[in-house]
């Protein structure tokens, strides 16, 4: 549970065993790399990380590059679900298929890069994901068949974005403390940025170089986002080398299993409005490629203004849990609201909110969930295991919506009540989740 403290001692000092108990925070011991390093708990002091300074911030940086790959990429698949479908003239469900497998894969192995990242590996395992997510990313531009292109872009690509997620995520995590939501908020604003820049350099490159030379360019946008973040991040943990891949005992705490669930319904669905926002303004409303495309950035855009607000809101007022249930509700109530959407100036104005109520519930996703966890050395695992149960909602969830708008004929109103109702219940899920830590309160900061 996050606790709102006030730190007294200068950020990087060493508190007294006696402080232990009000801080809720790890030990420490030897250092790693010329840093303090949070260690075992048989310790009688414990370590204050900075939460803040240039290097913590830089770590947020870091995390904000990973994060327009690991996230922005596979989000911008809207692009390549048009392109493929009109060039390969398969279903939309098939064809979605390649982008549910990469957002499998960014989830499922999670757990692998998480306990990857406590152990210490964690710029190997970057260096290792980045690498497979550009070779993946150049081998789509040569790709002519379905086949192919489900191999590259879905399996390689895939890989590759699972491996990078994790690893930056505890970096961040363990140089904040009363400023946790918001740098782990502001790094997530790498995934709104991400779903802005690949899908603009593909789609405004296509009628200049064509589909090959334009994916390429995304290719060594990757490349550049990869060498930066490498070079910035300086882990401060020392490794957790023993120890589980899998925590069992996560499983039998109440407020863990709940925020899980929570968060299988919450992916399930979350990808809807990103892989079909730019098909329903074609098919429905009528827009023109370009126009729906133009749709998808400012949907994508807006995420970026929504994230470092709602951090700073969870941090200094609300709670991350509390803001993470409700932005989700927000989130659902939207996909509901968008059932009255008729015209091509309602559908802009909708895409406005829509992105800003999407990037407040992924903003303080992590935060949410880093506040749970009392020790900051299983992060990496912990959320792995969320985030690898994820990955089968997140796979099942773009298909599903495919299939019941193939089923209706192009029609889209089932597959928004079908969302709706998702997300609402995700919602609900993780406000139990927030009530079996604090009780039925209505006014606590968690």
């Amino acid at each position: 549970m996050a606790v709102d403290t006030d730190v007294e001692k200068a950020p990087g000092q060493v508190l007294t065993a006696g402080d232990r108990k009000e801080l809720h925070l790890s030990p420490v011991g030897p250092s790693v790399d010329g840093e303090e390093a949070i260690v075992t708990a048989d310790t009688e002091t414990d370590f204050v990380p900075p939460d803040g300074g240039l290097v913590a911030w830089s770590q947020v940086l870091a995390a904000c590059l990973i994060n327009m790959m690991a996230w922005g990429y596979p989000t911008a698949f809207g692009i390549y679900q048009l392109y493929y479908r009109d060039t390969l003239k398969l279903p939309e469900a098939q064809v979605s298929w390649i982008g549910s497998v990469q957002v499998f894969l960014a989830f499922a192995l999670c757990i692998v890069s998480g306990r990857l990242a406590d152990a210490g590996f964690i710029k190997s395992t970057i260096a290792c994901g980045c690498s497979l997510v550009v070779f993946g990313t150049f081998m789509t531009s040569l790709c002519k068949e379905y086949w192919q292109i489900f191999l590259a872009q879905g399996l390689v690509t895939g890989f590759g974005l699972g491996i990078i997620f994790m690893p930056p995520l505890s970096v961040v995590n363990s140089y904040f403390i009363k400023n946790r939501a918001s740098a782990m908020a502001i790094s997530a604003t790498g995934t709104g940025l991400g779903s802005v820049v690949f899908p603009a350099v593909i789609q405004y490159l296509i009628p200049k170089v064509g589909f090959p030379w334009a994916v390429r360019c995304a290719a060594f946008v990757a490349m550049f986002l990869s060498v930066v973040a490498l070079l910035l991040l300086k882990p401060v943990l020392k490794p957790r080398r023993s120890g589980p891949v899998v925590e069992w005992d996560a499983f039998k705490e109440l407020p863990y299993v709940l925020f899980t669930i929570g968060a299988f319904l919450f992916f399930w669905a979350l990808y809807f409005g990103s892989f079909y926002i730019n098909a329903f303004a074609r098919n429905v409303i009528g827009f023109s490629t370009t126009d729906s495309v133009q749709l998808l950035l400012i949907t994508n855009g807006m995420s970026v203004v929504a994230r470092p607000f709602v951090g700073y809101l969870a941090d200094h007022f609300i709670g991350p849990i509390n803001t993470y249930a409700f932005q989700t509700l927000i989130l659902g109530c939207m996909l509901f609201t968008w059932l009255g959407v008729n015209s091509a100036t309602g559908l802009y104005v909708f895409a406005v909110f829509f992105g800003l109520a999407s990037g407040a519930a992924q903003g303080v996703y992590g935060g949410s969930l880093a506040s749970l966890t009392k020790d900051p050395r299983k992060m990496g695992t912990r959320f792995g295991m969320v985030c690898t149960l994820g990955a089968f909602s997140s796979l099942a969830g773009p298909p599903t919506a495919g299939a019941i708008i193939d089923r209706s004929g192009g029609e889209f109103t089932y597959a928004l009540v079908w969302a709706g109702c998702v997300i609402v219940t995700s919602g609900l899920t993780l406000a139990g989740a927030r009530c079996a830590v604090t009780g039925f309160k209505l006014w606590v900061k968690i």
